[in-house]
């Protein structure tokens, strides 16, 4: 077997275009007419010409391209190759099966640039970080001129599957721009993408008008609680039935009812600091730990079969270790919903007191020197203290509704997979009534601000909440359709690119990312659906024979659009803009330079 794998190794590497060409090759193009199709006379060569270009299969090559015309008709038409024109864009270096390669590696595969250099290098084409940059972005602008072009095909798959339930959602990263997409929960396809500065009514409005004359109007619409959907969804699509997100609203109305609170107990907490003494303390128990691997052996026996432990010493060091890292844990949120399903401050908060109580009865010391004084100095703090006793009924009243709408359950860790699968309406929407009247009915509801701030949230999206199945007629016959109850699947979706984009980049912010990436870049996602993909080459055989019969006149003017909506504001610009009184600063500067006296010429 070694020596197969060596010969399969050296057959392969003897066998690649890095090897078979190291040397550029000329490759000769001609027309395939030789006679005039109008007059019959042989047509005769125009001019030759020549230029650099390279593909996976032979990396480098000179393209020596002839050219041919009738000397006998007037206004002659020229005749080129049509096999240039199919591996390699006009202007272009670098043909399609590189750029699709280049695209795919980084959008669905978010390989780094570097890899990707590597990638080609090992096809004998060679190229820079910048150019993989680029060729990334004209992979993204065919995709979405072949999208657009695909639109009656894909309208079609819809049809046949009774229509399509469009999720809108938007993403961004502190002061970058939104970037918003459509998609269809029904066939998971990315509909279309734009980038706004802002979730506004009228920078919507636009969007969603283009999305209904390619794909008409949708069955159902699904979104959060954004003021700016809401209207523009209505002004577009009237008489669509409009439903707010479940996981949306319950978010909403978490950080409503109990926001304030716990950002008090988060303020607190970091007053005292008391993270990161635990992780002082716990750093120091485990280098002595290290001193004695077997210590923990035996402390885990005796903590499984009740035994005492034979080394009371090494038992009270593990104990003290264990307990401050059973502490820490609750900082970190185990069920992935984020806040305000998750509340990790405040189960540290609460096992802060544990931790304290603990080390207090404990019969056997714990070696932690002066945590317990600092322990309590953070548990005897009156604003923490208050700020707990005032969030705990708050918490319990919440959980109780996202029990009753089945969303993020506390005693299950679904993340964003919450909500995902179809229930019936009927018993949620009986369980949130009942849950309204214990609320409503309970004593001291009339004086609890916040409880009547919360019914009236919930009073007033009711009917967006609860979505009855959806009667379609299709090829088929009658069905019904139930549309999610929540906008999760593009909030999926926008984790994954997130995750995808930090991949490739390294850097844990996207916004700069999505001030460079042309929006339509969500559109490689649906190349893993297969009945999207047979739709958008429709008949042709790949990616690089469907983009070959794109326009390159109209991607060269995408691509300059896009380079045009590209606002670069210098750095320091971006971080005198975001003072507080920004303006008052500048004003105070015009005045002075008013007041300056012109300097006098020497």
């Amino acid at each position: 077997m070694g020596v197969f794998r060596k010969t399969l190794a050296r057959l392969t590497r003897e066998s690649s275009p890095q090897t078979l060409f190291a040397d550029p090759l000329t490759l000769y193009f001609a027309p395939l007419q030789t006679d005039c199709p109008r007059c019959q006379h042989p047509l005769t060569v125009h001019k030759t010409r020549q230029r650099s270009a390279a593909t996976l299969q032979v990396g480098r090559f000179t393209a020596h391209e002839t050219l041919y015309a009738c000397t006998h008709c007037k206004n002659p038409t020229i005749y080129a190759s049509p096999d240039l024109p199919s591996l390699v864009p006009a202007g272009c270096t670098f043909g399609y099966d590189v750029m699709t390669r280049v695209g795919q590696d980084l959008f669905l595969r978010h390989r780094a640039v570097a890899e990707v250099l590597a990638d080609l290098r090992a096809s004998n084409v060679r190229i820079s970080p910048s150019e993989v940059e680029h060729l990334g972005k004209k992979f993204v602008v065919y995709l979405a001129l072949a999208h657009q072009e695909s639109a009656s095909r894909l309208r079609a798959i819809m049809r046949a599957k009774g229509g399509y339930i469009l999720h809108l959602d938007g993403t961004c990263d502190q002061r970058g721009p939104v970037l918003m997409s459509g998609l269809d929960s029904i066939s998971t396809i990315v509909l279309g993408n734009i980038k706004l500065p802002s979730e506004k009514t009228q920078e919507i409005i636009p969007f969603l008008r283009q999305l209904k004359r390619q794909f008409g109007k949708p069955l159902a619409v699904v979104h959060d609680l954004g003021r700016g959907i809401r209207k523009a969804v209505a002004i577009v699509f009237p008489g669509v039935p409009d439903f707010i997100c479940h996981y949306h609203f319950l978010r909403d109305l978490g950080t409503d009812l109990f926001g304030d609170e716990y950002d008090q107990v988060r303020q607190a907490l970091r007053r005292h600091g008391i993270g990161g003494k635990l992780r002082y303390h716990a750093k120091r128990l485990k280098a002595r730990m290290d001193h004695q691997p077997q210590a923990i052996d035996a402390f885990d026996q005796s903590f499984q079969n009740g035994h005492p432990p034979s080394d009371p010493q090494a038992a009270a060091l593990l104990s003290a270790y264990s307990l401050i890292q059973w502490t820490l844990q609750a900082r970190q949120p185990r069920q992935g919903y984020g806040f305000p399903f998750d509340r990790p401050h405040v189960t540290f908060a609460q096992r802060l007191g544990v931790l304290l109580a603990q080390i207090r009865s404990c019969p056997t010391p714990l070696p932690l020197g002066r945590l317990a004084g600092k322990l309590q100095a953070a548990c005897d703090d009156p604003q923490l203290n208050q700020a707990l006793a005032q969030i705990a009924p708050k918490l319990t009243v919440f959980d109780q509704l996202r029990e009753a709408m089945r969303i993020a359950p506390t005693d299950q860790a679904e993340g964003l997979n919450s909500g995902s699968v179809d229930l019936p309406m009927g018993p949620i929407e009986k369980a949130v009534r009942d849950f309204r009247r214990q609320i409503t009915t309970a004593p001291g509801y009339a004086a609890n601000k916040s409880h009547h701030k919360m019914m009236g949230q919930i009073d007033e999206y009711w009917d967006q909440l609860f979505a009855d199945p959806i009667r379609v007629q299709t090829p088929s016959g009658v069905m019904f359709i139930q549309p999610q109850r929540t906008n999760n699947i593009l909030e999926r979706f926008f984790r994954d690119f997130r995750r995808g984009t930090r991949r490739r980049s390294g850097n844990n912010s996207i916004s700069r990312t999505l001030q460079a990436m042309i929006a339509d870049t969500p559109l490689v996602k649906n190349l893993e659906n297969p009945q999207y993909l047979e739709a958008l080459l429709n008949g042709q055989p790949s990616l690089e024979a469907r983009f070959a019969q794109i326009d390159t006149a109209m991607v060269r003017h995408e691509l300059r659009e896009s380079q045009r909506h590209l606002e670069k504001v210098p750095v320091k610009i971006r971080k005198l803009i975001v003072e507080p009184k920004f303006p008052e600063q500048i004003a105070a500067l015009l005045q002075k330079c008013a007041r300056a006296k012109p300097a006098k010429s020497s």
